[in-house]
C-alpha cells in the first residue's frame, strides 16, 4: 500500500468527524489514530482508564473475600495465619508479670505502671464509685489537670505529678491515658482503643505558691481515689478540690514575718554569731520580707522581690561595721541570705533532672539562677556602697568561726522550725521536720568538724540522711516527702560561701570570689543530689511500702 492510499481513508474519516471550529488543546489532531478498547467510544462505553493507580494489563490481583482491597491498614496480610502466627511479637519467656500489691503507696504503683507499655499495664478494676454509665471523660481529664496544677504549683517534682495524674484517671477507669508534665504546661491524652479518636486536654500553670498544707490535702485526696475500698464520686472530688483552693493559709502574715527573722537569726548563730548578731540579722530579714511583700503587692516580678529583700541585711551589716560595733558583720549578712536562698526550687529541679524530666529540670534551674542573680545584685549593691564609704569587711573572717556544737544544733533546729512555718506546713509535721534538721546538722558537724571531711562530702551525706528519713516519714503517713525534707535541709544551705564570694567580687578580687561562688554551687548540688539519693535508697533497699520495681531508661556510655 502506497503512502497516498494510506492517507486517503484517513482524510475521508477526518472530513466526516473532525470539526475545523474545535481549537481545544485536548482535541485529537487529524492524522492521529487512537486505539480503542473493547468499550471504546464507538461502542458507547467508557473510554479506557489511564490513571496511574490502574492495575497494569496482564497482572491479576486477587481480592479478599470480604471485598476490602488488599493493602488496607485494617486488613491482615495474605501470608498471615492465626494458627501459625510468627513468634517475633512475643518473647520466648513471655511478658513479665508485674505484681502490684494494694498496701503500697500509690506513688510507687503509679510510677511502675507509667514506665510500662500501655498494652502491658494491668487492667483496672471496675470502679464502683463511678456513676451509672461511667463519668464523662472530659470531666475526669479536667479534674486530673486541676489536681496536677496544684501539685506542680506547690513545688512537687514532675515524676510525682505524673504519677498523681495517672492515679486519678485510673481510679475512674481511664487506664489508657498518658500524662505529660513540663514546667508551665500540663497535658493528658486518653485513647479508648486503637481505632477511636483520642481525647486530649491541657492546662497552663501561671501562678506558683508555697503551701504544703494544701499539698498534703491534695495527696490525701489522690490517696483516697487510689484506694479501691474508698468510693468517691466525681462530684465529691470536685467539692474537696474547691475546699482546698478556698482554705486560708494556716499561718497569718505576721507569723511568717517573725519566722523569717528567727530563721535569719538562727542562721547567723550557725556561722558564729552572738546575741547582738542574732537580733541584727532578724531585724534585717524582717525588713527584707516586708519590702518583698510590698513589691509583690505592686505586681513586680520575683526577681526584683529577691533583689529588694537581700538589701536590708547587707545594709545593717555594713552599718554595724561603719559604727565600729564589735560584731561579726559577715554573720549578719549570711543570716539574711539563708532566708532567701531558693533551696526548694533547687531540690525539685535536680530531682527532675535525675528522674529524666530534663525540660522541667532546666526550667526550674533557670528559675533558681534568676533568683540567685537577684540576691547577688541586691547584696553587691550594698557591698559596693559600703566599700565606697570605707567599711572594712574582711573576706577571711569565716576562717575563725568557733565550734559550738550544742548552740549550733539548737540553732539548726530553730532554723528548720521557722523554715517549716514559712512553707505553710501542717502543724503535725513541724516537730518531725525540726528533729530531722537537727539530725542533718549533727551529721554534718560530726563529719566536717570532728572528722575533717570536706564540706561538700559532709553536706551530701547529711542531705542523704534528710532524704532517707523524709521518705520514711512520708511512706508511713502516705503523704508527700517535701514537708519532711525541704525545711530540714535549711541548715545546710551555702549562705556563708555565697556571701564571701560576693564580698570578694565587691572588693575587686574576682578570682577568689568565683572560687567561693563555685564552692557554694557545689554545696547546693550536693544538697539536691543527697536528698534525691536518700529517697532512692529508701525505695531500693528498705522495702517499706515499695513496689516491685520502678523501670527506668537503661543507657550505656551515653548512647
Amino acid at each position: 500500500m502506497t503512502e497516498a492510499e494510506d492517507r486517503k481513508p484517513q482524510s475521508d474519516e477526518a472530513k466526516g468527524t473532525f470539526d475545523p471550529e474545535i481549537t481545544s488543546e485536548f482535541a485529537i489532531p487529524p492524522g492521529l489514530a487512537v486505539p480503542k478498547g473493547p468499550k471504546g467510544a464507538k461502542g458507547g462505553g467508557e473510554p479506557e482508564t489511564t490513571s496511574e493507580f490502574a492495575v497494569p494489563e496482564g497482572l491479576d490481583v486477587t481480592q479478599p473475600a470480604d471485598g476490602e482491597p488488599e493493602g488496607s491498614a485494617f486488613s491482615l496480610p495474605k501470608t498471615y495465619s492465626a494458627r501459625h502466627a510468627p513468634p517475633a511479637f512475643t518473647p520466648a519467656e513471655g511478658f513479665p508479670v508485674v505484681s502490684l500489691t494494694k498496701d503500697v503507696p500509690w506513688q510507687d504503683r503509679m510510677r511502675t505502671m507509667l514506665r510500662m507499655p500501655v498494652a502491658e499495664r494491668p487492667a483496672p478494676e471496675p470502679p464502683p464509685k463511678a456513676e451509672e454509665g461511667g463519668p464523662a471523660v472530659p470531666r475526669v481529664l479536667d479534674l486530673t489537670l486541676r489536681i496536677g496544677e496544684l501539685l506542680l504549683a506547690g513545688g512537687e517534682g514532675a515524676e510525682d505529678v505524673e504519677a498523681a495524674m495517672f492515679a486519678v484517671c485510673r481510679s475512674y477507669g481511664l487506664d489508657r491515658c498518658e500524662p505529660n508534665v513540663t514546667f508551665t504546661l500540663l497535658s493528658i491524652s486518653y485513647q479508648p482503643s486503637l481505632v477511636e479518636d483520642p481525647v486530649t486536654a491541657s492546662r497552663t500553670v501561671r501562678r506558683r505558691g508555697t503551701d504544703y498544707t494544701r499539698l498534703a490535702a491534695v495527696f490525701h485526696l489522690v490517696d483516697d481515689l487510689s484506694d479501691p475500698e474508698t468510693h468517691i464520686s466525681l462530684e465529691e472530688s470536685y467539692r474537696r478540690l474547691a475546699e482546698m483552693r478556698r482554705n486560708r493559709h494556716p499561718y497569718p502574715t505576721w507569723v511568717l514575718t517573725s519566722a523569717s527573722g528567727l530563721l535569719a537569726g538562727a542562721a547567723s548563730v550557725l556561722v558564729g554569731g552572738d546575741l547582738v548578731v542574732f537580733v541584727a540579722a532578724a531585724i534585717g530579714a524582717m525588713l527584707g520580707d516586708r519590702l518583698a511583700w510590698l513589691c509583690a503587692g505592686r505586681g513586680m516580678p520575683e526577681f526584683y522581690q529577691f533583689l529588694v529583700a537581700a538589701m536590708p541585711p547587707a545594709a545593717i551589716g555594713i552599718a554595724l561595721t561603719l559604727g565600729h560595733v564589735d560584731v561579726k558583720a559577715s554573720a549578719v549578712i549570711t543570716g539574711g541570705l539563708f532566708a532567701l536562698l531558693p533551696g526548694r526550687a533547687l531540690v525539685a529541679g535536680v530531682q527532675d533532672g535525675l528522674t529524666g524530666f530534663y525540660i522541667t529540670a532546666a526550667a526550674r534551674l533557670l528559675e533558681v539562677m534568676y533568683f540567685f542573680v537577684g540576691i547577688v545584685v541586691g547584696v553587691l549593691l550594698m557591698l559596693y556602697l559600703g566599700v565606697q564609704l570605707g567599711a572594712h569587711l574582711n573576706p577571711d573572717a569565716y576562717l575563725g568561726s568557733t565550734e559550738r556544737p550544742l548552740w549550733q544544733i539548737g540553732a539548726s533546729m530553730l532554723l528548720s522550725l521557722t523554715f517549716a512555718v514559712l512553707l505553710q506546713q501542717e502543724r503535725s509535721t513541724v516537730l518531725a521536720v525540726t528533729l530531722n534538721g537537727g539530725v542533718a546538722w549533727s551529721v554534718y558537724g560530726a563529719m566536717h568538724y570532728a572528722g575533717g571531711i570536706s564540706p561538700v562530702a559532709s553536706t551530701a551525706v547529711a542531705a542523704g540522711v534528710v532524704g532517707l528519713f523524709g521518705q520514711l516519714l512520708s511512706r508511713y503517713r502516705f503523704a508527700s516527702a517535701l514537708p519532711y525534707t525541704t525545711a530540714a535541709i535549711g541548715p545546710l544551705f551555702p549562705g556563708s560561701a555565697t556571701y564571701f564570694g560576693l564580698l570578694a567580687i565587691a572588693q575587686n578580687e574576682v578570682d577568689a570570689g568565683l572560687v567561693s561562688l563555685t564552692k557554694a554551687a557545689a554545696l547546693a548540688m550536693a544538697i539536691a543530689i543527697g536528698v534525691n539519693l536518700g529517697s532512692e535508697i529508701s525505695r531500693l533497699f528498705l522495702r517499706i511500702g515499695s513496689a516491685e520495681k520502678r523501670r527506668a531508661a537503661k543507657r550505656t556510655r551515653g548512647f
